[in-house]
């Protein structure tokens, strides 16, 4: 699809352009957000058609972006967008400015996924493994390996550049964008921090479970759910009691999806995490699970999770040995009592909040939709 000209050229559409994207009371929440990541999509589409940057010798750099860009469930832009219904009606610009989130996660998981030496990403091998692949075709001189890592965290950075560029062109005011960016720099901020300490989280050390928790929280849970919320609500110009409920619930929700993530990481499939099954306990990550599991089990337990864990390398047979000990010491049941705690803790907090029914209902859905997947 070629589009002449960008969509920061054109006057936003009118609300009646989001075809009801504040659903009416009985219309499912599931409903609503699918909606909302296909616009986001859409505008996502419409975007990397005016901004492609063709193969680079022969590499198709803009097929590989599309991979990271274009196929999660769109949960950041989801909540920023909401967070901006919380104080202000439908508007197109605000899902092109919420859609810029999206960049901004495929910044993170691209690095993330050179960091981590993962394999896989959205069920196709990970960007540096498929630059790598391509070198090796070519011929080219060089490590291949080498170039392969540096060629997605390349790729990393344009779309950091993108997803600025996206927000600055959606059409929001400069008021609004004024409230935004200094939010958006202490989130960017936050994520390379959380990651920064993740880098040194290692389940061979035993950290403790709060200490997981709070590099999970800035990494990740933080990033997902608090500050696009957040984002949201300050374009929006929300009071301050509403604001800080948003925050508070975010806070919640977030540490929830984070929660149900390490326990994906640990027993979820590929077909479900679009990841490799044995991801996390391969790369020896002190998850949530894993440190939780280690303080429930009994001595015989806890030593042979200490062996395993301790392992150069961890192979599948380990993996599978580790899974079954694991949901042995209750320590899966365990994070999901912690999960419906928080789930109930931000629902009170949206019920005391002062807030339309119609973005109550929103947010409670929205709760109950990124801490409830299936293994």
């Amino acid at each position: 699809m070629s589009i002449a000209t960008s969509r920061s050229d054109r006057t936003p559409g009118p609300a009646a352009e989001l075809g009801g994207l504040l659903p009416s009371a009985t219309e499912p929440v599931g409903r609503w957000s699918a909606a909302v990541r296909s616009r986001v999509l859409g505008e996502l589409e419409v975007f990397l058609d005016c901004n492609r940057i063709g193969p680079v010798h022969g590499i198709a750099v803009d097929d590989i972006a599309r991979q990271y860009i274009g196929g999660g469930k769109c949960l950041r832009s989801t909540f920023m967008y909401l967070g901006w219904l919380c104080g202000a009606a439908p508007e197109a610009a605000a899902v092109r400015a919420a859609a810029g989130l999206e960049l901004l996660h495929a910044f993170a998981l691209l690095q993330d996924d050179v960091m981590d030496a993962a394999e896989v990403r959205r069920g196709e091998p990970a960007a540096h493994i498929r630059f790598t692949a391509r070198h090796r075709r070519i011929r080219m001189p060089s490590a291949a390996a080498r170039f392969g890592e540096s060629a997605a965290t390349l790729l990393a950075d344009i779309c950091l550049v993108w997803a600025e560029k996206m927000l600055r062109e959606s059409g929001i005011t400069r008021d609004a964008l004024d409230r935004v960016w200094p939010r958006y720099d202490a989130m960017r901020v936050e994520l390379a921090l959380g990651q920064f300490a993740d880098l040194l989280n290692d389940a061979r050390t035993e950290p403790e479970l709060g200490a997981v928790l709070a590099v999970a929280r800035a990494k990740s849970g933080n990033y997902t759910v608090r500050r696009p919320l957040e984002l949201g609500a300050a374009m929006a110009g929300c009071d301050d009691g509403v604001f800080a409920a948003l925050s508070r619930y975010g806070h919640m929700v977030g540490e929830a999806f984070q929660l149900r993530d390490d326990i994906l990481g640990v027993f979820g499939t590929t077909a479900v995490t679009g990841k490799t099954s044995d991801s996390d306990l391969g790369q020896h990550k002190a998850t949530t699970v894993v440190v939780a599991a280690r303080r429930l089990a009994d001595s015989a337990a806890g030593r042979e999770l200490t062996e395993l864990l301790s392992a150069p390398d961890i192979d599948a047979t380990a993996v599978e040995r580790l899974r079954t000990l694991i949901a042995a010491t209750g320590a899966r049941d365990y994070i999901e009592r912690m999960i419906t705690d928080r789930v109930a803790q931000a629902r009170r907090i949206t019920g005391a909040a002062s807030l339309p029914e119609s973005q109550r209902r929103l947010l409670d859905g929205m709760a109950g939709i990124c801490t409830i997947r299936e293994t």
